[in-house]
């Protein structure tokens, strides 16, 4: 059996550390304690906190530990959930843990970090070089604390030389079924997600992100342009036409531009496009081809394509994730 360790630790939200201990706990057990087969657990699970006291959650759950950090000699796995986003309050709070997960590591365990954990993983030196993910909402912040690390805030599951990530909360989910098939294969992981009704691990988290499609600026001929772009980026839109609205030479326009913006104005475009695709397809059921030509795209196999390649998710499936209730169709409503 391995041995998996949750680290607990206070002011995290506490379902980044509960749901790795309940998958880990049923993988090889309650799908077969469900069809009547002997269990076959294939892992021990331990909850740890730093001091072996009870953590706290910030809406007044407590939950105890079975011991510290420093009761466990050696295991094979550790997840290390969220802890609240003051970091440099959590280092000083949580120091003894840097130290506990080198040494753990160095020993052979796997380390993952869960939404805000990776940062744990980024203080300790562990992410030096390595592929790392968080929270969307934190890559900006984390990759200016920790440029050495290969940050790829689009995923939802990192791994390299034994050290992962998981971005957002429910990351908790995708990282520990990744390791249930890793560690034994597809089919006891296939069987832990059914029985729990949990998808698969997830690959891309780009789909849930809400990010600005511009970095401020005060260039106010390029402002000018992307006030023009919000209500025309829909039409042909060529660089020359950008850069005559702007009154610049195109070479200049485009130097300007992404500087000013962060993208190239082709990127830009695009991105204004997927944005309002997005949000059509939050709304209703208005046909994707529809959705596609209202926003550019006059062929909707590129559309998709790009919609893909920008969110990790097809029209389709974005629709499925994030439209109401009615156009879902996935919910049983009792009517009147």
């Amino acid at each position: 059996m391995l041995d998996v360790t949750v680290v607990l630790l206070d002011d995290g939200l506490s379902s980044t550390g509960v749901m790795p201990v309940e998958i880990f706990h049923s993988a090889g057990r309650l799908w077969n304690d469900l069809h009547g087969h002997p269990p076959d657990p294939p892992f021990r699970v331990r909850t740890a906190s730093i001091h072996g006291g009870p953590v706290r959650s910030p809406y007044g759950l407590q939950i105890v530990p079975e011991c510290a950090i420093a009761d466990i000699e050696r295991t094979d796995i550790v997840i290390v959930p969220t802890s609240g986003l003051e970091l440099d309050l959590k280092f000083v709070e949580n120091s003894a843990l840097l130290p506990w997960l080198r040494r753990q590591h160095a020993d052979g365990a796997f380390i993952a970090g869960v939404c805000m954990g990776s940062a744990y993983l980024a203080e300790a030196g562990l992410l030096d070089g390595r592929l790392a993910t968080t929270h969307w909402s934190v890559r900006d912040l984390m990759a200016r604390r920790y440029p050495q690390v290969n940050w790829k805030p689009e995923l939802f599951v990192t791994e390299e030389s034994r050290v992962l990530c998981s971005g957002g909360v429910c990351g908790s989910i995708d990282v520990s079924l990744y390791l249930v098939e890793k560690l034994c294969g597809h089919e006891t992981a296939l069987k832990t997600a059914k029985v729990l009704l949990l998808p698969m691990p997830r690959v891309y988290q780009s789909g849930y992100a809400v990010t600005p499609i511009s970095q401020p600026h005060d260039d106010e001929r390029v402002r000018s342009v992307e006030t023009w772009l919000a209500t025309n980026f829909s039409g042909e839109v060529s660089t020359g036409a950008l850069a005559e609205h702007a009154g610049l030479g195109e070479r200049t326009f485009v130097r300007r531009f992404k500087a000013a913006t962060g993208r190239l104005p082709a990127a830009y475009v695009q991105a204004l496009r997927i944005d309002a695709a997005k949000l059509a397809l939050e709304r209703d059921a208005e046909p994707i081809q529809s959705i596609s030509s209202s926003v550019g795209y006059d062929d909707v196999a590129f559309f998709r394509t790009l919609f893909k390649r920008a969110t990790g998710m097809t029209p389709a499936d974005y629709r499925a994730h994030f439209a109401p209730l009615h156009v879902r169709g996935d919910v049983a409503l009792a009517t009147p």
